[in-house]
């Protein structure tokens, strides 16, 4: 996952865009384990946007999800698994200030031994989107 680059602590502002890897479940379908992530750092931030966050209580762990809606204190987040947890339903609202970014893009690798034409081609049309909002994650907070 990305870290806050140490030239923004000297004085020279942080570049705006960063990568980070998912690991865990809990953004499939949307994000698999080993996709990696372009982040727009100090991006603005709407209900749908998936974002990447330090996790409320363990600040050295970073997190994404997606933002569900706003609230009095900041932001209500959930994964797009429900099943996997991790999310405001565990640790309730995140502060604005624990939002690092708003996840721009994702490219997920070529796996190791799939090196056949119809493979290779399958790889390079799905490997690389960009990351939409998705509306529909606030509907899924209404549900639960």
């Amino acid at each position: 996952m990305p870290e806050l680059s140490q030239e923004s602590e000297r004085g020279r502002p942080a570049p705006p865009f960063g990568v980070a890897e998912v690991t865990g479940p809990s953004m499939v379908p949307t994000l698999y384990h080993g996709d990696r992530l372009l982040v727009h750092y100090g991006g603005r931030v709407r209900p749908g946007d998936v974002v990447v966050l330090r996790h409320p209580f363990q600040q050295d762990l970073l997190v994404v999800k997606r933002v569900a809606q706003r609230r009095e204190s900041g932001w209500w987040v959930l994964g797009d698994n429900a099943y996997a947890g991790g999310d405001s339903t565990d640790y309730g609202v995140v502060p604005d200030d624990l939002v690092l970014g708003r996840v721009r893009f994702r490219y997920r690798p070529r796996r190791s031994g799939r090196r056949s034409p119809w493979a290779l081609l399958g790889w390079a049309l799905s490997a690389a989107r960009p990351v939409l909002s998705d509306r529909s994650a606030s509907r899924r907070l209404r549900a639960r």
